[in-house]
């Protein structure tokens, strides 16, 4: 007999960095899914991107057991990093924080690709440039 789904969580942790406390514990928790073995795979399998957050999609089982899979960091934090910022803008269209070269939004494009909707790097660099235009960081040619 098939494996029947009786949820599915949807949370971030920071990349090599997972713990039982939330988000992890309130988000499974309420399924009975063993924790400590979910931080343990969760970790093994994120400890390159060490502090980064990382979006995850966890599908719950029937008899408890789980899969889960691991998206792309968040366009914004891949940003700060390059720009060399701890926080966007609170008035992005006024304050100016940092600034990115169209070189670096390509290539969080092309980490990112799979996880847009974008049909190429063009358009998938586009969008970074409006998620850094928005966060008050300057794109220069």
């Amino acid at each position: 007999m098939a494996k029947q789904v009786t949820g599915q969580a949807k949370f971030q942790v920071r990349g090599g960095q997972a713990t039982p406390a939330p988000p992890v514990g309130t988000s499974l928790g309420k399924y009975g899914v063993n924790l400590g073995q979910f931080v343990q795979q969760f970790n093994d399998r994120t400890k390159e991107y060490n502090g980064t957050p990382i979006p995850v999609v966890v599908t719950i089982y029937n008899d408890r057991s789980f899969d889960f899979i691991t998206k792309s960091p968040p366009a914004a934090s891949m940003l700060k990093a390059a720009a060399g910022i701890a926080k966007g803008s609170s008035v992005p269209n006024k304050d100016k924080v940092g600034k990115v070269t169209r070189a670096q939004c390509e290539e969080i494009a092309q980490t990112k690709m799979e996880d847009l909707n974008a049909r190429s790097i063009g358009q998938a660099a586009m969008m970074i440039e409006g998620t850094a235009r928005s966060m008050g960081i300057i794109v220069e040619g």
